[in-house]
C-alpha cells in the first residue's frame, strides 16, 4: 500500500451542483492551514454509486499518484466501496468521465451544449501534481 509523505496534504472537494447530468465542484488542497491548490471539478451525477454512470459517494478517501498511458500522470482514489479505478485526471466534458473526477481551472460552456465544462484541465492536473506530488487525503462533501 502506498503511503503519503510526512508532509501530509489534505483536500476538500465541495460539490456545488448536481443537475442529473453532471456534478460541478471546487477543490482546495491544504498543507497545514495554507491553500496550495484550488481548482474546478467536474463529475458525473450521483446515481447510487453505480460503476461508469455515477460519481462516488461523499466521504474521505486517499488520492495516490499514478501514471497510465491514457491519462499520463494523475491520481487514483483508493478505498471507494464497490468501485475501482476511480481517478482524478484531465478532462473537459462530463462525457469524458466514467465515474472519475476531472480537475480544471474554471467553468465554461466550451462546446455550447448548455452544460458547464471545465477549462485548462491538463495544466490544472500538472499544478495539482506539483502541489501534492505524494498524494493527499480527499474529503468530498
Amino acid at each position: 500500500m502506498n503511503k503519503l509523505s510526512n508532509e501530509h496534504k489534505r483536500a476538500i472537494l465541495f460539490r456545488l451542483s448536481d443537475n442529473g447530468t453532471q456534478t460541478l465542484g471546487r477543490m482546495q488542497v491544504f498543507s497545514g492551514l495554507d491553500v496550495i491548490y484550488e481548482g474546478a471539478t467536474l463529475e458525473l451525477p450521483f446515481k447510487a454509486n453505480i460503476q461508469n454512470i455515477s460519481c462516488i459517494p461523499t466521504g474521505v478517501y486517499r488520492a495516490i499518484p499514478r501514471t497510465s498511458e491514457k491519462h499520463g500522470k494523475h491520481y487514483i482514489i483508493e478505498d471507494v466501496l464497490g468501485r475501482k479505478l476511480i481517478l482524478i485526471h484531465p478532462a473537459n466534458f462530463y462525457t469524458q468521465l466514467r465515474g472519475c473526477i476531472a480537475i480544471g481551472g474554471d467553468f465554461y460552456d466550451i462546446n455550447a451544449d448548455g452544460e458547464f465544462d471545465i477549462t485548462n484541465s491538463r495544466r490544472s492536473i500538472r499544478h495539482l501534481l506539483a502541489a501534492a506530488p505524494d498524494g493527499f487525503e480527499l474529503t468530498i462533501i
